[in-house]
């Protein structure tokens, strides 16, 4: 959350406020609402304060993953955690992002787009013209098979990677329980064709600096309008 200062001095990144509502509450509410029953939240700076905050949750049911030793990054925090979890196909959402729906829930489509004989990972997509406090120059181009390519030497792709996506547990059999990216297992994947997109319907919302806060606060009243 270092780039969330000064707010993220005294207050852990998943646990600002957006509308009124955390982005952590954000993530399990998104969850909630499709019937996922138990989720894993890792924990590292100021872990008690998250801890605290989750037990004034009652569903879903969440198991902590402890990171407090180490921080493992996005790839080792999901293998650190992985023992807490069921041998199927699993949702990983990021705390620093999240969407207004359109006229579909988004993270009900992904689900039942999930094909595990087919893909290893089924990624959430935003268009970057239809997203709010994302300044990059896109990640992904989608082919007509719903097959991602990386941006690569292009100026810009079209779709971003927007927090969400489903994984095979056997993808991180492999992989040592040490701090590494979740983007070496994206790359893999895209090298066996196994990485799978599916495009937002609605607006995502990338909080990742304060001016990020209000732009967000902005656009989820002017959606409710």
């Amino acid at each position: 959350g270092t780039r969330m200062r000064p707010i993220t001095d005294t207050v852990p990144k998943p646990l600002v406020e957006v509308a009124g509502k955390t982005m952590l509450d954000y993530a399990l509410d998104a969850l909630q609402a499709v019937r996922i029953d138990r989720v894993v939240v890792n924990v590292h700076y100021l872990a008690d304060q998250i801890e605290d905050h989750l037990k004034t949750r009652g569903n879903p049911a969440v198991l902590i993953s402890d990171e407090r030793a180490e921080l493992l990054n996005s790839g080792g925090g999901v293998k650190h955690g992985l023992h807490l979890l069921s041998d199927d196909g699993f949702v990983i959402l990021n705390a620093d992002s999240f969407w207004i729906d359109g006229q579909t829930n988004n993270l009900a489509e992904l689900i039942s787009k999930w094909d595990p004989d087919e893909m290893d990972m089924l990624m959430l997509l935003a268009r970057t013209t239809e997203s709010v406090g994302f300044d990059g120059r896109g990640d992904f181009f989608l082919k007509e098979d719903s097959r991602l390519e990386r941006r690569g030497d292009a100026d810009s792709a079209p779709f971003a990677y927007c927090g969400a996506l489903i994984a095979k547990p056997s993808l991180f059999q492999n992989v040592p329980e040490t701090a590494f990216n979740m983007n070496i297992l994206f790359d893999e994947a895209i090298a066996q064709n196994k990485l799978y997109g599916h495009v937002l319907d609605g607006l995502w919302l990338h909080v990742g600096t304060p001016s990020a806060i209000a732009d967000a606060e902005a656009a989820i009243a002017e959606r409710a309008l």
